[in-house]
């Protein structure tokens, strides 16, 4: 199984991301490339058996316990709640 190190750029909500395999020859000149141009190491290494699930480890682990932590309030629950209800109102129109 691989590890993957992700990288995101500030300020892009993990939306703009990419990834470096660690046992690569060149991760460390990579790592220092990105850091360059100002991406920041984002969150644990991940393992995996191709970078395609490592993509997919990576998207999952942040929006499903980042949901469920804000949803155990109620105050969490509630603004979720109208996050959703105007997103469905909007994307109607």
């Amino acid at each position: 199984m691989a590890k993957y190190q992700f990288f995101c750029k500030p300020d892009s909500n993990r939306k703009a991301f990419t990834y470096i395999e660690m046992a690569s020859n060149s991760f460390s000149a990579e790592k220092q490339q990105l850091l360059e141009v100002g991406f920041e190491v984002e969150g644990d290494v991940i393992y995996a058996d191709s970078s395609d699930e490592a993509v997919d480890k990576f998207k999952s682990n942040f929006v499903a316990p980042l949901e469920d932590y804000a949803n155990s309030h109620p105050a969490g629950g509630i603004a979720t709640f109208m996050f959703e209800t105007f997103k469905a109102i909007r994307g109607k129109k």
